[in-house]
């Protein structure tokens, strides 16, 4: 499945078309292609009553050759391995009594090989119908990754590292759609994975890579490009490969945890093939399986003691939203002209910001804040030298855990211009930030009013490592838009006009499970500001409405 092209391999095979493979007198310089060589085959289980071994399938091999540095092992399944001792132990899983013809490659010095084959009767009784069936739907059935849950990537320790929490992705989980929407990394989420099955009950399995295939970074040497992380590059994954099944060489039954008892069946792929995520690694364990859903670990194939981890469906991950949250529990339409209602919005006062540079001093002056023509209007002015604003917040006069908030807006234009739109947890002024959390819904740089972005501020992830995303949003400062979040137990959801951008899986763990108040401004410059325009006088986000659901 791989197409590689090697220009040294090129020049060893016109060398090799000059001489014999078992040439005794095959020298060129330094160049030493290896002879004598032989390979025996030892099938394990065999006795009497068992001539063709126990079932397992497993086969010794044993290679040996003069002036050989390492052996290439092509065991006739459509899988092939390298040893550099020569010695190596296959497992063949095709049901039944079946003859395998195994040849070896002996490598010399300067590339040279020489080789040999023997046929082996080996019988295997495992097999898993059941997992063909679901993989395939008893003909051809295309997978998908399942962006939209957590951990549709991730990556996990094994025992040695991690011996109490070798059978998760304990390292790292992706959130959902964390890795669908960024150049970096769009190629994944539209890979097609094709299981077919034939009258003979033959697996066989295709990759469509679409727009590419997702690197990991440690693996980019095998097509010659190192990016320095995780990228998408052009490749080659066309073909078919033979998909063979074996059990599981790991006990599960050692797991602490009572309730994860994996399938137990291992996928093993011809031809190089992978699921998506490259990671020099051809075999894959089912943990979990149905007729939707599958759940697959794999081992780095660079690194042992790295378990990466997919979850996959049968139909392309779409993140469609339907708010759980329809009663309207909150919510100021600013029909009455004038300040804007004292029983439901106080201000932060004073210069500077909260340590991002910024260059505004907040007032609650008429001519910063103001309600009038149904639309709350607040307003950065260039004056004496520096600016000012207006922040107002809900803060001691309406906060709350979970719901819908929807705030319709329309957004300043001018470059250093930073409006905000976002909540923080209740509780700031005794657990101190990023303890109590932050909700960024939108908040809009001040050189770029095309894109709007989302945040999710808290211990683990804060500031400029906090967890973020983006859309475009070309009418932001033209055009009135709905900003939105769902906040519940399990998920939170940033949104623009009812379209999720931002998605965040809510645990225990985190923050959000606490009252939060509101917050409104516009800053000037600093972090996400930056430069202000020369000749700056003045412009205001615009709010038709803020409301909150439960």
């Amino acid at each position: 499945m791989k197409n590689f092209k090697y220009k040294m391999g090129f020049f060893f095979s016109m060398l090799l078309m000059l001489f014999s493979c078992q040439e005794d007198d095959a020298t060129i310089g330094d160049i030493i292609a290896p002879t004598n060589v032989t390979l025996a085959a030892e099938v394990v289980g065999v006795d009497d009553l068992n001539p063709n071994g126990d079932g397992s399938g497993f086969v010794t091999l044993k290679a040996n050759a003069t002036n050989a540095i390492s052996y290439k092992f092509d065991f006739g399944d459509g899988i092939s391995e390298v040893s550099p001792s020569g010695e190596i132990t296959h497992r063949f899983s095709v049901v039944g009594v079946n003859t395998f013809t195994v040849v070896v490659n002996a490598i010399g010095t300067g590339g040279l090989a020489s080789s040999t084959s023997i046929d082996v009767e080996v019988f295997s009784s495992f097999d898993d119908p059941e997992v063909k069936q679901f993989l395939s739907g008893g003909s051809t059935r295309t997978w998908y990754l399942a962006a939209s849950e957590v951990a549709h990537l991730g990556v996990g320790g094994n025992e040695a590292v991690a011996p109490d929490a070798f059978w998760f992705p304990s390292f790292f989980a992706a959130q959902p759609f964390e890795k669908c929407g960024i150049e970096i990394s769009d190629c994944l989420c539209d890979d097609e994975l094709i299981f077919s099955l034939d009258a003979n009950g033959q697996l066989t399995y295709q990759l469509n890579n679409n727009s590419g295939t997702f690197f990991n970074a440690g693996h980019q040497d095998v097509i010659g490009q190192n990016a320095g992380e995780d990228a998408c590059f052009e490749f080659d994954t066309s073909g078919t490969s033979i998909v063979s099944l074996a059990p599981s060489s790991i006990d599960w039954e050692t797991v602490p945890d009572p309730d994860f008892r994996p399938r137990g069946t291992v996928m093993n792929f011809s031809n190089d093939a992978f699921m998506g995520y490259y990671v020099s690694s051809s075999s894959y364990e089912i943990l979990e399986i149905s007729d939707t859903e599958m759940y697959v670990r794999t081992q780095d194939g660079l690194n042992p003691d790295l378990y990466w981890y997919h979850k996959f469906q049968t139909s392309p991950a779409e993140d469609t939203f339907e708010s759980v949250y329809n009663n309207l529990v909150w919510s100021d339409e600013f029909d009455v002209d004038g300040t804007p209602d004292a029983t439901k919005w106080g201000y932060d006062l004073g210069a500077g910001g909260w340590g991002n540079q910024e260059l505004q001093t907040y007032t609650n002056d008429a001519k910063n804040v103001i309600v009038e023509d149904g639309l709350l209007k607040i307003t950065a002015i260039a004056e004496n030298g520096g600016y000012t604003s207006a922040r107002l917040k809900s803060e001691n006069l309406s906060e709350f855990t979970y719901g819908r908030v929807e705030v319709r807006a329309k957004l300043p234009a001018a470059q250093g211009t930073w409006p905000a739109i976002w909540m923080l947890g209740a509780n700031f002024e005794t657990v101190g930030w990023p303890n109590c959390g932050e909700i960024d819904i939108m908040e809009q740089t001040g050189q770029d009013k095309s894109i709007t972005s989302a945040a999710l501020h808290y211990p683990d992830n804060f500031a400029g490592n906090a967890f973020t995303d983006q859309t475009a949003n070309a009418t932001s400062t033209t055009e009135f838009h709905n900003y939105s979040v769902e906040w519940t137990t399990d998920v939170i959801k940033v949104l623009v006009d009812d379209t999720v951008f931002l998605s965040f899986a809510n645990t225990d763990s985190t923050p959000f499970n606490l009252d939060f108040f509101m917050i409104l401004n516009v800053a000037m410059g600093g972090t996400l500001g930056g430069t202000v325009e020369p000749g700056f006088v003045q412009d205001s986000m615009e709010i038709d409405y803020v409301r909150v659901y439960q």
